[in-house]
């Protein structure tokens, strides 16, 4: 691990190091058991990869990446770990992206659309878990956009579950005031073509 990892684990802590040790050390017993190879292979998570949910986009005004989950898109996979598999080849493939200089990320959760079969209240709890606990100090802000009442009706149980640090960062958006928020970060040229920019978004698979 390079001193990077070592004091995002630190600052995730308040640079508390008796707390930032075991949790740490528990990340890392983590990454060897449940990712043995280093990585998640497509092949493992082609199931959640068909749905095309998560898409890349352009970058913010300071250089970090921007990635978009279409919640409409997702349905509950039977097998949890198959999905939390998923969250890590998802993420995994977002650090990679972060240029040099950067650490962080930002994620447009796109809920217009949202129905019942969508609801997966195991799987949202799982991928928060991971980020939360395995990617500490990446997520620069998360806006929640057109949340219907279904999904916040389950997000009520999701929220008692998301550390303090985590629920700074995220901000429930309506699609109409979504441009001139994101323009607050990020040039329009930058700014994906479905939300009124330029750039293309691109499957997660394919970068």
């Amino acid at each position: 691990m390079d001193d990077l990892t070592l004091r995002r684990f630190l600052r995730a802590c308040n640079l508390d190091v008796e707390k930032a040790v075991p949790f740490f050390l528990k990340y890392g017993k983590w990454r060897t058991s449940f990712v043995p190879k280093g990585y998640i292979s497509e092949a493992e998570v082609q199931n959640d990869l068909s749905h095309n949910k998560v898409l890349l986009g352009g970058l913010d005004k300071k250089g970090r990446p921007l990635t978009v989950f279409f919640a409409r898109r997702h349905f509950q996979n039977p097998k949890l770990d198959d999905f939390k598999r998923y969250c890590v080849y998802v993420l995994d493939k977002m650090v990679a992206r972060i240029p040099t200089g950067q650490e962080k990320f930002v994620v447009i959760g796109d809920l217009t659309g949202f129905a019942y079969s969508n609801t997966d209240i195991r799987g949202y709890l799982g991928a928060f878990s991971i980020l939360q606990d395995c990617y500490p100090e990446r997520l620069e802000k998360l806006l929640l956009v057109d949340a219907p009442k279904l999904f916040m009706i389950m997000w009520k149980m999701i929220y008692l579950f998301i550390d303090d640090n985590t629920k700074t960062k995220i901000e429930f958006v309506d699609s109409k005031q979504l441009k001139s928020t994101l323009l607050e970060f990020m040039d329009e040229s930058q700014l994906p073509d479905v939300y009124g920019g330029m750039v293309s978004l691109t499957p997660i698979q394919d970068v």
